[in-house]
């Protein structure tokens, strides 16, 4: 484990390269919160062919001052090279109050260069360097002390060798002309979080678009005590209340701790021990607004569409074999469902990632063409499909 010193001496080299390969281990079985239990950092050798220089920072260890790494992470000239680092991000940003202003994702990043999206460390790894990564302590107890040995070796592996990755991938992204579109691909994970939007979970509940406004409220004042009581308890909130449970309570809204036993769903140990609580909960709900239903319109479906997003895929996927990019960088079936049901009704062009920027100009000209019959889908004689006027 790094000291304090060992961290400013780090950080300076960092600055000096301008960049830092970051990784997290964490834990979020049984938890409310996802728990950060180590981070992994590593800078370039200063003497060029040695093996990068890694640290591991303890985030249990009080005595230790992250403040040089959250500087790192919030200058903008120092880029964050991360891997799949969506989740350590929204750790960083929750527990550091870190504001990263330049990351490099190299799974995006292999996307963008012909290999298939959402590609492991592992695989990435050993195609690009010929480096064969030891997994063995993957699943383990991160947040256990003392770390063995080879959760150690295993912790630093996940850093060793990912500036040396970021290097060959921008290398083949600059070749491609695609080096850009890779890092406007990389700009939402500044903003990553695993903060929980009560709004969000309670839209999320199973049917909640069918109950009452008063049964909203109900619904919406529980899913607020299950935060609560979950975050209090750091238990997951399935293990507080279900979902199913919720919207039923919400439905039924019992006043008594018997009604409440009788509902699916709530079983006997949950009603023993939370009763008096869902009770109140729902009690409150009396009191507050009813809760509308948001129905966002939908837009009309034909039968015919279905024939037509099937074509469109085809296009899709032929377009992403031949510019070497993975088919999930383009579209999704949405996407196309979207753009479909907008050449078919004549209305303006959808706001849909496939018709912005720089997907448009790869793939999202050549669907409406294809959609408005002013281009043709054939099989060649290598069963591959070719897109023709």
């Amino acid at each position: 484990m790094t000291t304090n010193e060992t961290l400013r001496a780090l950080a300076a080299r960092a600055k000096e390269t301008n960049s830092l390969a970051l990784d997290t281990e964490f834990m979020g079985e049984g938890r409310y919160r996802t728990e950060l239990c180590l981070v992994q950092v590593a800078v370039d050798a200063e003497t060029p062919g040695e093996p990068a220089w890694t640290e591991l920072i303890d985030p249990f260890d009080r005595e230790i001052d992250p403040t040089p790494i959250v500087e790192l992470i919030d200058d903008p000239d120092v880029e964050i090279v991360v891997h799949a680092g969506r989740q350590d991000i929204a750790l960083l940003r929750r527990l550091w109050h870190a504001h990263p202003r330049n990351c490099f994702d190299t799974q995006v990043a292999a996307a963008f260069a012909g290999m298939r999206s959402q590609i492991g460390y592992e695989a990435l790894l050993r195609e690009l360097l010929g480096v064969q990564l030891d997994k063995g302590a993957s699943f383990t107890h991160w947040d256990a002390r003392p770390l063995s040995s080879q959760q150690q070796i295993y912790a630093r592996g996940d850093v060793l060798h990912l500036n040396e990755v970021a290097t060959v991938l921008k290398g083949r992204l600059e070749e491609k002309g695609r080096l850009d579109w890779a890092r406007e691909e990389c700009l939402p994970l500044e903003a990553s979080t695993d903060e929980r939007d009560i709004d969000v979970v309670f839209g999320k509940l199973p049917k909640v678009n069918t109950l009452s406004p008063s049964q909203r409220a109900a619904a919406y004042s529980l899913v607020m005590w299950r935060e609560e009581t979950a975050d209090r308890e750091d238990k997951p909130v399935q293990k507080v209340l279900a979902d199913a449970a919720i919207v039923e309570v919400a439905k039924q809204r019992p006043s008594t701790e018997a009604q409440l036993r009788d509902l699916r769903g709530v079983h006997e140990g949950i009603a023993r021990r939370r009763g008096s609580a869902i009770i109140a909960a729902v009690a409150a709900a009396g009191d507050a607004d009813p809760v509308k239903t948001e129905r966002s319109p939908r837009a009309q479906s034909d039968p015919r569409d279905a024939a037509l997003i099937v074509l469109a895929e085809s296009l899709v996927r032929a377009c992403a074999v031949k510019e070497e990019l993975a088919y999930e960088l383009l579209a999704t079936r949405a996407d196309l469902q979207a753009v479909v049901g907008a050449v078919r009704t004549g209305s303006e062009d959808p706001d849909v990632r496939t018709l912005r920027g720089w997907r448009r100009a790869v793939v999202g000209d050549e669907l409406l063409a294809l959609l408005r019959g002013e281009r043709s889908l054939r099989i060649d004689d290598q069963l591959r499909v070719i897109v023709g006027d």
